[in-house]
């Protein structure tokens, strides 16, 4: 019986983000019923992070999408005991997300090496099996890549997003003068004097209608669900993505795009956030700046202007509000400085709360091994002599 594989891909030219595979552990070797010997059990297969690998290469690599384990070796006079089969390996790159057929998640890979068993290997001939060894697991997975980043840009199309990953970064994004320039995510590094370095995704705009898949729709959100945290850009003179629709302030755009991520998921409200008010090289950009931010200093002042579907459960509270120009550069090294400060709060704040954990669970184990002690007065043995 031959089995095919239909592989469904979700292409941003030649990014992949998104794989369908069949996996099965080998089959078990057979026993040996007259000495009593052992099949060798079916290899397993293995899904194992590498850092220089895509989701594009494997699918080169692998065309037919199909992976299956080694079979155990039968026992035999000269080898009583089969021996293992021989494990299939499935490179992928880090933040992949495995989930079965029925969507239910296996697991997740975030670091080097990390690997996790999607198919097991039959066990092989024995007394239990009346010597015949047994079939390997047959599993359909989905693979599904979330992109790891320090940094995640948030903003509609021709924020200026990929010009300003460019000038921060050795990235080389496409840029032109219309909207949709950015069809993959773009992944650049910040470097520092001191050779620190903070990794930044710069990923397709938002449309309204993002969270209902409208655009890029999900194809973008769920890569900034592991970034750690956001960076807003917004074109200070506001957004109209063509002549048929409504015309939005930097006001409203920063309203919506918290709105469309609100929609998508709530936990992404949570993430630290910075605001880049871009385009401030164009006239009149230092008075529409004015305007913008009293409108953030005094949000509940202007909200009512809007239509309540545009304003979001809780507005994003900024941690640095820089405005720049990606053009000409204004305000790029004050930007860079506030996500390095920003970064290492987050990074001060995630070690703290570390440790106070580790000295709590220290003292609760303190607190149960006192407890566990006997005491002075106790009895020690139920033993009673008569005499």
């Amino acid at each position: 019986m031959v089995i095919c594989s239909r592989v469904l891909l979700r292409k941003y030219g030649d990014f992949i983000d998104n794989l369908r595979l069949f996996t099965r552990g080998g089959s078990g070797g057979m026993g040996y019923p007259r000495l009593g010997g052992e099949g060798g059990k079916g290899g397993d297969v293995w899904v194992v992070a590498h850092n220089k690998m895509t989701l594009k290469q494997l699918k080169d690599k692998y065309p037919q999408k199909r992976f299956v384990a080694g079979e155990g070796a039968n026992s035999r006079v000269s080898a009583l005991k089969g021996s293992k089969g021989k494990d299939c390996e499935i490179p992928v790159p880090l933040g992949i997300s495995i989930t079965d057929e029925n969507g239910k998640i296996i697991g997740e890979l975030n670091k080097e090496k990390d690997r996790i068993l999607v198919a097991e290997g039959g066990l092989g001939g024995k007394l239990l099996t009346n010597f015949l060894p047994l079939k390997g697991q047959k599993r359909v997975i989905h693979l599904d890549l979330k992109l790891i980043a320090d940094i995640g840009l948030v903003g509609f199309p021709n924020a200026g997003k990929s010009s300003l990953l460019s000038k921060i970064s050795h990235a080389k994004p496409a840029i032109a003068d219309y909207a949709f320039t950015t069809l993959k995510p773009e992944l650049g590094k910040i470097m520092y004097n001191d050779f620190k370095q903070i990794s930044v995704a710069d990923l397709p705009g938002l449309i309204e209608g993002a969270h209902m898949n409208k655009g890029m729709g999900h194809k973008f959100l769920k890569h900034i669900e592991r970034t750690k945290q956001l960076l807003f850009v917004v074109d200070v003179s506001g957004f109209q993505l063509s002549s048929q629709t409504q015309y939005r302030t930097a006001f409203e755009t920063i309203l919506l795009l918290s709105k469309e991520l609100e929609l998508y998921r709530e936990e992404l409200q949570t993430k630290p956030a910075l605001l880049a008010v871009n385009k401030m090289d164009l006239p009149d950009a230092q008075d529409k700046f004015h305007v913008l931010m009293n409108q953030l200093q005094n949000p509940k002042d202007f909200l009512h202007l809007f239509e309540k579907t545009m304003i979001p459960e809780r507005t994003v509270e900024f941690q640095h509000i820089i405005p720049i120009s990606a053009v000409t550069g204004e305000g790029i090294g004050e930007l860079k400085n506030c996500i390095r400060k920003s970064l290492d709060e987050h990074t001060n704040q995630e070690n703290d709360a570390y440790h106070k954990k580790q000295l709590l669970n220290l003292r609760i184990s303190n607190t149960i091994s006192y407890s566990e002690l006997p005491s002075k007065n106790a009895v020690t043995s139920a033993r009673i002599d008569i005499t």
